[in-house]
């Protein structure tokens, strides 16, 4: 079963940029795209007024655009996360502007959008409104973050290398790390640091290690490997500049006022220049 890319839409200029984003993406990798807009039904109220004819403009847009990609289209109801995420399960990722109005309303700080991070599937990819398809030109990459064991990041690893194979770009792949407190250390710790030869070259060994499948994958794909010491939002950040796409893992956790995202993917939400992917783990 082929799984399209999905994409919400609201009329807004985010949601527009979106749009662009999941085609270009569809046509690299040959995948078919969803349009949906995803409202709710309350007192008996029709379909939002226009937007069946808003869908079907942007079918039209995107044939005059793509001519051979294919294109469908979705009225969601019910409550916006629920609808987001249901449409999210079948597609190969599902993207949505970084801010927004009506079903989407205030994506990176309000509560619907991080739901929908936090609960749905399937990656999610925000894109701002000023995205452009200049901004994947060749020399840029595709930054994502690595943290753990090699299982910890394998999501995250395998979207941003299949991601690069399909445009052409390398992977820089960023592991941060931080001294330990005295209360980390212990025998079986200290040994592995010994057998390293310390604390740096221990993370770099590690990355090493969570790269080996990911490479031995895609040979053809230029990896970059960047271990440095700091929080891991700071870290990420500070190449963002380069950066066409900035990929990490999701670790949501729930709390008594729902769903909640984790503090590094929640940092690169709010601060990176491009398309951030949040990926939820394997």
């Amino acid at each position: 079963m082929t799984r399209p890319i999905t994409v919400g839409v609201d009329g807004s200029a985010e949601s527009l940029a979106a749009v662009q984003w999941a085609a270009r993406e569809a046509v690299r990798r040959g995948l078919p795209v969803r349009v949906v807009h995803a409202w709710e039904k309350s007192d008996g109220a029709d379909e939002p007024a226009g937007a069946r004819e808003a869908l079907a403009e942007t079918v039209r847009d995107l044939a005059d655009r793509h001519p051979d990609l294919p294109v469908s289209t979705g009225l969601l109801d019910g409550g916006p996360v629920e609808a987001l995420v249901t449409a999210a399960a079948d597609a190969e990722m599902l993207v949505l502007g970084s801010r927004g109005h009506g079903a989407i309303v205030g994506f990176l700080l309000g509560s619907v959008g991080q739901q929908v991070i936090a609960e749905s599937g399937r990656p999610v990819v925000l894109v701002r409104a000023g995205d452009r398809a200049e901004t994947e030109a060749a020399g840029r990459e595709i930054v994502v973050g690595q943290q753990g064991g090699p299982d910890d990041s394998a999501a995250a690893l395998r979207f941003a290398f299949e991601t690069a194979a399909a445009r052409g770009a390398g992977v820089r792949v960023v592991r941060a790390w931080n001294l330990p407190t005295l209360y980390t250390f212990s025998p079986g710790s200290m040994k592995l640091l010994d057998e390293a030869g310390g604390l740096e070259p221990y993370e770099k060994k590690a990355l090493r290690e969570a790269l080996q499948p990911w490479r031995e994958q895609f040979p053809d794909v230029p990896v970059t490997q960047h271990v440095e010491i700091g929080s891991a939002g700071e870290v990420l950040l500070s190449v963002a500049a380069r950066a066409q796409l900035m990929v990490v893992g999701r670790r949501a956790h729930r709390s008594a006022v729902g769903a909640r995202i984790g503090s590094v993917a929640h940092a690169v939400m709010h601060h990176a220049p491009c398309p951030v992917a949040v990926v939820p783990p394997a």
